[in-house]
């Protein structure tokens, strides 16, 4: 299971189609039989800030109304049988705010059970996740088969290379799934938001012929201009492609130029000190580097840290004993490369060749071990004859 950060813009909300007057929504729940001091809470954006709403339950009923956007934007629907706030419930259904009447039915009291209804998008959306039990069967199954295993045995190399397997496998049904509908639903608001999430792990050549087989109300909207915007980064630096040059600051101030590694395989890692996944990657980015760093191979560092957190962000370096060079202009999600490179979520690492021309991406513990052993072996081959 990928662990990643998305930047702000492609989490919540997300609103695509659009130009249709505002309506009004309505929200009606049944979840279980709950009532006081069990609480619902609706969460969501319009005009650029956050809306919470909250209402207690009667016999598992609830009911949210308001001002329908004018395009569907995503939403948080959380459940809290203590009714003591948004924040302290795990317990959600994303939904979508549209004009119309949504409907919210689970028969136990749990929000994660219910089924959602009543609207396109939220059809669409129901559509979707009954499509990916597949999926959610293959992760039951890791779950069980972790909690039957002793610490012993959930320790040994053979248990997690099964549970690796099966997490490949499931993220391979998953990204079928997630094409297969982008294909039969060119008109949803889903086919985009779904588009976005996959963009992480595939390459250039897979997103672009979906983006473009969207209907033109889809790809004119402004989420959809946006990820068009990102599509010509991605396009950059495809597989295949020659990564285009930059300049930023390393640690000390002085500007390093992408181009200035050339004759190395390089890899290019996109990380932040205020991301946790990317700090749980370090060690193995700093194993392998280790490994190969003697084999015309070293990392350049590129930090997406906030404006006033140099300081943090020279704190990981040192705390994670990432030794190789490090940039940054410090400016979060609006960093240069990150831009340029259609970047929008991390951790997310390019493996360039001594060319600058990309070889592979977003290569994890083992996957990126492997790759460099790959590769070196034939560029010693090369080298020898």
């Amino acid at each position: 299971m990928k662990k990643i950060i998305i930047t702000a813009l492609a989490a919540l909300p997300v609103a695509v189609m659009a130009q249709a007057p505002a309506g009004t929504f309505t929200v009606k729940g049944k979840v279980g039989n709950l009532s006081a001091p069990a609480k619902a809470y609706l969460e969501y954006r319009a005009d650029g800030k956050t809306i919470d709403d909250s209402v207690t339950l009667k016999n598992g009923e609830f009911q949210f109304k308001g001002t329908a956007p004018a395009a569907p934007v995503q939403a948080y629907l959380l459940l809290n049988p203590a009714g003591n706030g948004l924040n302290k419930s795990r317990d959600y259904q994303l939904i979508y705010l549209e004009k119309g009447i949504i409907t919210v039915q689970s028969k136990v009291d749990t929000m994660k059970m219910a089924t959602v209804s009543g609207t396109p998008t939220n059809m669409d959306n129901q559509a979707f996740k009954d499509a990916n039990k597949p999926v959610n069967d293959i992760y039951a199954a890791m779950n069980a088969k972790a909690k039957a295993a002793t610490p012993q045995q959930r320790e040994s190399a053979e248990f997690k290379k099964e549970i690796e397997a099966m997490d490949k496998a499931a993220d391979e049904k998953s990204e079928a799934i997630t094409k297969d509908f982008v294909k039969s639903h060119p008109k949803s608001v889903m086919s985009l938001n779904l588009l976005r999430n996959i963009a992480y792990g595939a390459d250039y050549a897979e997103i672009a012929p979906l983006y473009a087989a969207l209907s033109p109300s889809v790809k004119s909207s402004e989420s959809g201009k946006k990820f068009g915007e990102q599509l010509a980064g991605m396009k950059s630096v495809a597989l295949g492609a020659t990564a285009p040059d930059f300049a930023m600051a390393d640690t000390s101030g002085t500007m390093v130029k992408l181009s200035s590694f050339r004759g190395k395989y390089l890899l290019v890692d996109l990380w932040a000190s205020w991301c946790g996944p990317c700090r749980q990657e370090n060690p193995n980015v700093v194993r392998t580097f280790n490994k190969y760093k003697d084999r015309n191979f070293t990392v350049l560092g590129v930090s997406l840290d906030r404006p006033d957190a140099k300081a943090k962000w020279l704190a990981a370096i040192q705390k994670d004993g990432l030794t190789w060079t490090h940039v940054s202009d410090l400016k979060y999600w609006e960093n240069a490369v990150a831009k340029a490179w259609g970047v929008q979520a991390i951790p997310q690492n390019f493996l360039l060749d001594p060319n600058g021309k990309v070889i592979a991406k977003n290569l994890r513990g083992d996957a990126l071990d492997a790759k460099l052993a790959e590769v070196l072996a034939k560029s010693d081959k090369t080298k020898a004859e």
